[in-house]
């Protein structure tokens, strides 16, 4: 490292630590009015916001939560996650996010592995919890969340129900400062095999994530998903990536935010009508369950941003929604990356182009946002050329990454080979920057010899306009090695064949983009594909499913 020129401070100068006290200095100043709404059950102000997290914060120590402590969270997406978002992690403790969505051994091997000591329960999952509760290792006790005017009885040791502790706590709590690399919350990433792994991010870099999505976001005008104006709903479990940390950046900026509780469709869409929702973020596979739900067809969705991640943006999924008056984007990231990575960038000539060429700008992967550094390598790790013919694998570097695994430091060192993380995805980069993903490593098709993206071909199948969504995956041949297969989703009332996706594909052949042998020969027409607990396509699920008929 360079040697360079450095001054002594003044004796009294203070080393102001980037902890996650201060990003609630901004909001309540701006807009100590604005609202913070839980579906039909409750609503607030940001003035109310600060009162309920000095409370909770009482109310956690007095349970006996110390710095250092992990405390736990099952509960849908509310305005009580989102005070525990910011509550646990600014008395020092570490906020565990349990994903409710996993097996019940899963949640309990991450509760044991992740050591909590404290637990926040919706009523809704305590018969999960009574189910594991002589297994748990280190929980010392409970406090119940409910929506109902009682909480349900429950076995468990219990310090209470959440709004009567805040009722009874001080609503004044004086938030020490402290390093500002202490960590401040943790969450399970689950893969194909093996148990689910433990990721885990400081203070320090939530801040800079939190900076770095509010500007990406807010500061061009071509892609306005957070302005002043703004109304937010998450779709994105906050269980998963903090609902990739955009509560920290609504929240900084003062602007409405909706959650919504338990996702269903048609409540949904109720809540986008009523407060007239302007940005939402959601996996591709919940924007289609919204598109098929009845109430969308007749709402007025012209001013609704929608960030879509966790998996490609299917173009077709892409035109239905624009013809609804839906402006979609992409967003790119991972579990280990906090999550933003890349995003679309869109300039003012490209909002002059047709829709479909929007489209086309739109489903890609995007431009690294400020302060991350993508790259693709080859298996050696030697970077690549931006010419948008090259592919490799993506790694990067950002000041936000996930240091490692807890307690896992084989796979720790694997995630980091080489001082790069490495995500698993192979990619391409465009000469004006644009990051392509062609699939993941371990979903690439690998057939007579060369390799199919999955993800090409599901994008060319959604553009059939029977098509709702599509999943296409590699199974064992022994001619050709692997050959794809693919699972159909149609839209309500309509009905297609395998030869009608065949022909629509013909015209992929004929432009050159794949060759005939790649388009699949067998096809599934099905009510659902199979999903991962965060509601991405589970391939390896289908792969099984598949092979074994």
């Amino acid at each position: 490292m360079a040697e360079t020129k450095k001054l002594d401070p003044a004796s009294n100068a203070h080393q102001y630590p980037l902890l996650i006290k201060q990003l609630l200095l901004s909001g309540p100043r701006y807009n100590p009015d604005q609202e913070i709404i839980y579906a039909n059950h409750s609503r607030y102000t940001y003035r109310d916001l600060v009162d309920r997290i000095h409370r909770l914060a009482h109310a956690l120590t007095n349970a006996g939560v110390k710095p250092g402590d992990t405390v736990a969270v099952l509960d849908w997406d509310t305005p009580r996650y989102l005070e525990c978002f910011f509550a646990v992690p600014m008395i020092g403790a570490v906020l565990h996010t349990v994903n409710v969505r996993l097996s019940p051994d899963q949640v309990l091997y991450t509760m044991n592995h992740a050591e909590d000591d404290l637990v926040l329960i919706h009523d809704d999952f305590l018969p999960l919890m009574e189910q594991i509760n002589d297994q748990l290792e280190t929980v010392t006790g409970f406090i119940q969340l409910t929506d109902d005017k009682r909480p349900k009885s429950t076995s468990l040791k219990s310090h209470g129900e959440y709004e009567v502790l805040l009722k009874k706590a001080d609503n004044c709590f004086d938030f020490p400062d402290f390093d500002e690399n202490s960590i401040a919350t943790t969450f399970y990433t689950t893969g194909t095999t093996g148990n689910p792994k433990g990721v885990f991010f400081s203070h320090r870099q939530l801040v800079l994530h939190t900076l770095t999505m509010t500007g990406t976001l807010s500061h061009f005008d071509e892609v306005p998903l957070i302005r002043s104006n703004s109304v937010y709903m998450p779709i994105t479990p906050m269980f998963h990536v903090h609902a990739w940390g955009v509560p920290y950046a609504a929240t900084m900026m003062g602007i409405k935010q909706v959650y919504p509780g338990r996702y269903e469709p048609e409540a949904l869409v109720d809540l986008l009508k009523t407060h007239n929702v302007t940005f939402s973020h959601c996996v591709p596979t919940i924007m289609q369950m919204l598109m098929a739900s009845k109430g969308i067809k007749d709402a007025d969705l012209s001013n609704w941003h929608v960030l879509i991640g966790g998996s490609a943006l299917p173009k077709g999924l892409c035109d239905a929604a624009a013809k609804l008056g839906i402006h979609m984007y992409t967003g790119y990231g991972m579990s280990e990356t906090g999550p933003l990575l890349t995003a679309t960038h869109l300039k003012p000539e490209d909002l002059e182009l047709p829709s479909e060429q929007q489209t086309a700008k739109r489903i890609k992967t995007g431009v690294a946002v400020p302060m991350v550094d993508v790259q693709i390598v080859d298996e050696d790790g030697n970077q690549l050329p931006r010419d948008g013919e090259a592919q490799g694998e993506v790694v990067t570097r950002a000041p936000w990454l996930t240091p490692g695994y807890l307690k896992n430091p084989e796979k720790s060192e694997e995630l980091w080979a080489g001082g790069w993380l490495h995500t698993g995805d192979v990619a391409s980069i465009e000469p004006d920057n644009t990051l392509v993903i062609k699939d993941r490593i371990k979903d690439v098709i690998k057939t007579g010899g060369e390799w199919v993206s999955s993800l090409d071909l599901e994008n060319m199948i959604s553009q059939h306009p029977a098509v709702a969504g599509a999943a296409v995956v590699g199974i064992p041949d022994e001619k050709w090695g692997e050959r794809p297969h693919a699972l159909v989703v149609l839209n309500p009332g309509e009905n297609t064949s395998t030869e009608d996706i065949h022909e629509h594909l013909q015209q992929f052949v004929k432009s050159g983009q794949i060759k005939k042998w790649t388009i699949p020969e067998g096809i599934d027409f099905v009510d659902d594909i199979p999903k991962t607990s965060v509601g991405k396509v589970n391939k390896k699920l289908i792969r099984d499913q598949v092979g074994n008929g």
